[in-house]
């Protein structure tokens, strides 16, 4: 191997494909918005298709579609040439790919597009193509130079592609009001979806939470702690409103011969940290471990600060949350 910098060559990639991104952001304009109006009422689904390297944005920007709220799906055009084009109805949209907007796969896909009046949205680098002139709606990207300049191998065209298909897709999640409620639906497994979860999928309520009275005896906060096994015992007012938490931590700091003879209210912590059922627990986990004090422990209340369930840092380390 001949000697050569890698890190220059690196560098010099980034820079250059840097550039066609900056060139992308000055060109997108109106007809990018009238593609993401298309796609956000269609009835049906956007077939994505592509070949070669554009095949391989077009299947990714698919799965980013159908993961933010948009029916998607990828189509390969030489399958569809050979029966799969019966996948596409009426109510569709297709999103072709092909930087030359020449590739000679696409030909029947885009003959079907107009024979059914099936609104075809190309993504070229050439408006005069085939492709281009075909699209009723455009997302050029720039005919920037490759960064393998000596092979013209697709590096640049691809990243632009790529980054077009991210802008589309967040355009179309924003203008559908999706939410990460919404976005969990689809990823509810992994740390994705450990991330996404609300504190009441984690949470335990009912007669599970340890929950004393404040004037009930430490004998009795003793017995809860003990039934329960979470450390804690959430302390009530009479109105049933969490005003104190009582843990291991203030069993031992008011340890002694007396602890016993007092009551509830005279140990536990005041106005202790809460959450709420609905949040992230990503930010349940946040709320316990960021800032001081560093809990174990969060009590989630509803709008009246009652109760409505308990969180322990082991059930949002058990779930993936880091």
């Amino acid at each position: 191997m001949q000697d050569f910098d890698a890190l220059e060559v690196a560098r010099r990639v980034i820079a250059i494909e840097r550039d066609g991104l900056s060139q992308l952001e000055n060109m997108i304009g109106e007809p990018f918005a009238a593609a993401v109006r298309l796609a956000a009422g269609l009835k049906g689904r956007l077939i994505c298709t592509g070949v070669g390297k554009s095949g391989h944005v077009a299947r990714k920007i698919a799965a980013t579609l159908a993961s933010t709220g948009t029916p998607a799906y990828y189509v390969h055009p030489t399958e569809a040439s050979h029966g799969d084009l019966g996948m596409i109805t009426g109510d569709d949209a297709v999103l072709a790919l092909s930087k030359s907007g020449e590739t000679r796969e696409l030909g029947d896909l885009i003959a079907y597009c107009r024979r059914f009046e099936v609104p075809l949205i190309g993504m070229t680098a050439h408006a005069d193509s085939t492709l281009g002139r075909a699209s009723n709606y455009e997302l050029f990207v720039p005919n920037a130079i490759e960064a393998c300049a000596e092979t013209r191998a697709p590096t640049t065209s691809t990243t632009l592609m790529m980054a077009m298909g991210d802008a589309f897709a967040v355009a179309l999640l924003e203008a559908r009001g999706f939410t990460a409620t919404d976005f969990r639906t689809f990823h509810p497994g992994g740390a994705l979806g450990a991330a996404l979860a609300s504190a009441a999928d984690v949470m335990h309520a009912g007669e599970s939470m340890p929950l004393v009275a404040g004037q009930a005896s430490m004998s009795e906060v003793l017995l809860e702690m003990t039934a329960k096994s979470f450390g804690c015992a959430g302390i009530l007012d009479a109105d049933g409103r969490l005003m104190g938490i009582i843990t291991d931590g203030d069993l031992r700091r008011h340890m002694g011969n007396d602890l016993v003879d007092r009551v509830a209210e005279e140990v536990m912590t005041r106005d202790p940290k809460v959450g709420s059922p609905t949040m992230l627990a990503a930010d349940a986990l946040r709320e316990m471990t960021v800032g001081t004090p560093k809990i174990t422990q969060l009590f989630l209340v509803d709008e009246e600060n009652r109760p409505a369930g308990l969180l322990h840092l082991h059930d949002l380390l058990r779930i993936g949350l880091k």
